[in-house]
């Protein structure tokens, strides 16, 4: 699974709205430890142009991911991975505006949470104790203009037609600026800070009030993430390998294969890795060369290297053979397909099933699940070489979706956007997808759901199956 999610470190809502005698501003207050955070603009509440704010500031632990980037390998470099700020709407009952934007934007000092809990009368406050407020980022410590510090240059922008949505936001350039610590550190990370904008911040009417959970609700899938998403699907093409032919174009042509190099069950780097894939027409050394293609290792990847070949061949199996230098390391068998016309059947019905689900999982657990798919209508006949077993059809584009059974709360949406993040891999044995366990709430049953791409209709079709698991302590 090509996603990965952090929940808040830390997060706070400063105002200087008005306590409750209208007289005095909440201007030291602190909200810390309140699992709400609150952005809004009351207009002429005080007097006929008062004008109160509230803002957010929320941070996010940057750690695992620049270990999973550097160190496992597991997170792609800058421009492979996409970066999400997740903040979910929280309902209430007081007014919300509508048709709003929102400004995201980098906070430029360290700050404090806080201990803080009254988002009323604005009663906890932090004037000289642990925490931040309007005033101050910390104790002993303002901020440069009241309201917070921020760097406006970087301001991404979210809008809220309805009011009511959950704000999913692509905040990918702030976050590799942060991982690198561009500009001599003026992007360390101290978080985001979210406001309106500012034509709402000084406009004539109020703009009140909207609500996101923060990272101290119960609610384990509402708490503020920052999740990174990136496509790690593997396509090899050993099971669906095709001879060029003159009637398709070079890209149809192309087939990917793979070479794994496990030692005792466990994907490990060759000492020196294979630099050629020759194809052959037998698996000994005498055999006729096709052709001979240039290897290449996948980023992100450990003992996976990948040849990517035009061939053009009659023959019904070919051998291929990795080497370095002189030195053979592997040698494979390639049965051919041929390109030929047929009749699209647009209305394709497919039985799937998980043949490796174990059903309950540790959430510090990582697992891979495969799936197996058929024809529905596969019948063989007299006229048919008899299998005991149908064929594992392979799926070339497949996504999946997660939610939570009790209630369908979605917790992985489908990605059919331009990052193909809950893609399905494919070798010879058939489409898998790998899953990160810690991503989920523990004490839950969980729904797999898998769409195919269909050409024709040029759009997805969910399958009418829920593959189910529970993941635990």
């Amino acid at each position: 699974m090509a996603i990965f999610r952090v929940t808040a470190s830390k997060d706070n809502t400063i105002s200087n709205a008005y306590e409750v005698n209208l007289v005095t501003r909440g201007t030291g207050s602190n909200m810390g430890a309140s699992d709400i955070l609150e952005v809004f603009m009351i207009y002429g509440q005080a007097t006929s142009a008062s004008i109160e704010l509230a803002r957010c500031l929320i941070e996010f632990p940057l750690d695992e991911i620049i270990r999973k980037r550097n160190v496992t390998k597991e997170i792609p470099a800058s421009g492979s991975v996409e970066f999400f700020l997740n903040l979910y709407n929280a309902p209430h009952t007081e007014p919300v505006p509508s048709d709003f934007t929102l400004c995201v934007s980098p906070v430029s000092q360290s700050w404090q949470e806080g201990k803080g809990l009254d988002m009323v009368e604005y009663s906890d406050l932090t004037y000289d104790r642990e925490g931040s407020n309007w005033i101050n980022a910390a104790s002993g410590t303002t901020w440069t203009s009241a309201g917070g510090d921020y760097l406006a240059a970087d301001v991404i922008k979210a809008t809220f037609p309805e009011g009511t949505e959950d704000m999913k936001l692509n905040v990918t350039n702030i976050v590799e600026d942060w991982i690198t610590g561009s500009a001599g550190g003026q992007y360390d990370n101290y978080g985001f800070g979210i406001q309106l904008s500012s034509s709402h911040e000084t406009d004539t009417k109020s703009f009140f009030t909207k609500k996101f959970f923060a990272r101290n609700s119960e609610f384990f899938f509402k708490r503020p993430t920052l999740e990174a998403r990136w496509d790690d699907s593997l396509k090899d093409h050993r099971g669906s390998f095709y001879a060029s032919s003159s009637l398709q174009s070079a890209s149809d042509n192309l087939n990917t294969i793979y070479l794994y190099n496990r030692v005792r069950g466990v994907l490990t780097d060759y000492p020196v890795a294979p630099t050629s894939a020759s194809f052959r027409t037998t698996a000994a050394d005498s055999g006729t060369e096709i052709v001979k293609f240039a290897v290449t290792k996948p980023a992100n990847t450990t003992g996976t290297y990948k040849v990517e070949a035009h061939v053009n061949t009659t023959a019904s199996t070919i051998y291929d053979v990795w080497f370095s230098g002189s030195t053979a390391y592997h040698t494979g068998t390639i049965d051919i397909s041929n390109f030929a016309a047929n009749v699209l059947d647009q209305e394709s019905k497919y039985v799937l099933s998980l043949v490796n689900n174990d059903y309950k999982y540790q959430s510090k657990q990582k697992a891979r699940f495969k799936l197996y798919t058929r024809l529905k209508n596969w019948s063989p006949n007299l006229y048919t070489v008899a299998q005991k077993t149908p064929e594992n059809l392979i799926i070339e584009d497949a996504i999946y979706r997660i939610y939570r059974v009790s209630d369908g709360e979605e917790i992985i949406p489908y990605s059919s956007g331009s990052t193909k993040f809950t893609q399905l891999s494919y070798n010879v044995s058939g489409n898998y997808f790998d899953i990160d366990m810690s991503t989920f709430e523990t004490g839950y049953e969980y729904g797999i759901q898998v769409s195919f791409y269909n050409d024709y209709l040029k759009s997805y079709k969910e399958q009418p199956y829920v593959f189910k698991f529970k993941v635990v302590e």
